[in-house]
């Protein structure tokens, strides 16, 4: 069972958590309902604060076994308790800014992968993708084939723009710029995507047309098992597209191929 992740939900229960009153199902199920405007299935509350819990915005103790993207019994599960965690209180920070336009509108349901949330974690979540890790690996991939149907000045346009952080971490593997990824963390492959002429046209003799592109990426990325190639490629995308100007985004799409470019468009 697939449950979606809510902007609202998500803004009330980091929001009630993070006042310290949030120390029983109950509580938050409540707080939840007034502000939603409608009452809140165990299962998709359940799904949220497992969501939080697992992307470590919030530390939270359960009974039984969470919602984990299976089917969910739920009188087998409960909330205990949870608590904000650096990162949870960093995303909260950021959503009190801009509160989701959805609050107290019936039935509304959004993606939690807005731009109030860090460049990989969009990635994650909208390429269905298991942990941050995937994420970053992918984005690499996916740019590596980016730059091969790219001329060398569009590749440096494109790098001047992507200077903001991948991810609010003190993890040193994933201190990076969003450039750093886009330059290709192996230097070898980074500098060979600038001094040879892109590969555009079909893929005899050397060209990429679409097919090869997504073939690139599932073989390149090593997908999670069930997810293609295009999810992963569009979630890149959109994340991406967050971070350029209206100019830099019309001179990719003049580069990518036929289907990559409608997915760069739809992005």
């Amino acid at each position: 069972m697939t449950i979606p992740i809510r902007d609202d939900l998500t803004y009330i229960l980091l929001k009630k958590i993070g006042s310290g009153n949030g120390r029983g199902e109950a509580e938050i199920r409540n707080a939840a309902e007034e502000y939603v405007g409608h009452p809140v299935a165990e299962a998709e509350l359940l799904g949220h604060l497992d969501y939080l819990n697992q992307r470590e915005f919030i530390k939270a103790e359960f009974s039984g076994e969470p919602y984990g993207g299976t089917e969910l019994l739920p009188p087998l599960v409960a909330f205990q308790e949870a608590e904000l965690t650096e990162k949870g209180r960093k995303l909260l920070q950021k959503m009190e800014t801009n509160p989701p336009t959805s609050l107290h509108q019936k039935g509304s349901a959004v993606p939690i992968a807005s731009k109030d949330m860090p460049f990989l974690e969009k990635v994650l979540v909208n390429g269905h993708l298991e942990d941050i890790f995937d994420a970053r690996d992918i984005t690499e991939v996916v740019y590596r084939v980016m730059r091969d149907v790219m001329t060398k000045d569009a590749i440096e346009h494109v790098e001047s723009e992507l200077h903001k952080e991948v991810l609010p971490t003190d993890d040193k593997t994933l201190q990076q710029e969003i450039a750093d990824l886009w330059k290709d963390t192996n230097p070898l492959v980074g500098l060979l995507s600038r001094i040879r002429q892109p590969l555009t046209g079909p893929p005899a003799p050397a060209g990429i047309d679409g097919n090869l592109f997504a073939r690139r990426v599932e073989l390149e990325g090593s997908l999670p098992s069930g997810v293609k190639p295009e999810t992963a490629i569009a979630a890149v995308f959109s994340a991406t597209k967050d971070e350029l100007s209206e100019e830099r985004i019309q001179e990719i799409a003049g580069f990518l191929p036929d289907r990559i470019r409608e997915l760069w468009e739809s992005a």
